[in-house]
């Protein structure tokens, strides 16, 4: 039976969170902070391959009680492809400063499934997250030129390059916006957005992107053409956060 803060999720997906929940009550005792669901599940927008992520808050992390949540966590990851952080609630801050880009989507996106909220005040530093926002924006052009090379002759296997692609630029494109001073709704709002503003009609490789995601078939010719369009969406972006202070 779903919760109220999992009644909007595919039934699976409520049950192996629910379950999860449970056991890491059960498991952690008084250790457990919160449980907090970040990214697309926190928004609603699941996909059928996408992986449900949590943090597991805690105060302090002994292997004995965490080693009684080894049997629920397999099952839910293999229900509902339940991926889960396990942070010291004192880490936050240093973990928002380490993996910047991260924690930026995650104050964006979370819902909280037990305990208070870890995130109501977090504050990404600013530089951080811009020398986070370059590392991976270089990181994903360099990724997307070597597919298009290693994998070009596959069209199939270039739809799943874009596919996987589609998360981190929409990430990226949010947290630019955001440091550019303007409000985010979604990351995926955010790319459209951001577009917009790039003086050239990006609405046929959007809707490709969202094809190839869902998991529709691309007409032949189009994943290519598409994957060189995310190659410059890509540098044009690092172009914009050259220009961040």
């Amino acid at each position: 039976m779903a919760t109220e803060q999992t009644t909007d999720l595919p039934r699976e997906v409520a049950q192996a969170l629910d379950d999860f929940v449970l056991a890491a009550r059960d498991a952690f005792g008084g250790d457990l902070d919160s449980v907090v669901l970040f990214g697309s599940g926190a928004e609603g927008a699941l996909r059928p391959t996408s992986d449900v992520n949590v943090v597991v808050v805690l105060s302090a992390f002994d292997p004995r009680k965490a080693a009684g949540l080894r049997g629920a966590a397999r099952t839910a990851h293999a229900a509902a492809n339940l991926a889960a952080m396990y942070l010291l609630r004192d880490e936050v801050p240093a973990a928002a400063e380490a993996f910047a880009q991260k924690f930026a989507d995650i104050g964006r996106r979370h819902r909280v499934l037990y305990g208070d909220d870890p995130f109501a005040t977090l504050a990404v530093p600013r530089d951080a997250l811009i020398r986070r926002l370059h590392q991976v924006l270089l990181n994903l052009t360099l990724r997307l030129r070597a597919a298009y090379v290693e994998r070009g002759l596959r069209e199939e296997q270039l739809a799943h390059v874009i596919a996987d692609s589609a998360g981190p630029l929409r990430t990226c494109a949010a947290n630019l916006l955001a440091l550019e001073g303007g409000s985010v709704a979604s990351p995926k709002a955010a790319l459209e957005q951001l577009t917009q503003r790039l003086g050239e009609d990006w609405s046929g490789t959007l809707a490709d992107i969202t094809r190839a995601r869902t998991g529709e078939a691309l007409a032949p010719g189009v994943a290519e053409r598409t994957l060189v369009r995310l190659i410059d969406l890509a540098e044009r972006m690092r172009a914009r956060a050259r220009e961040l202070r």
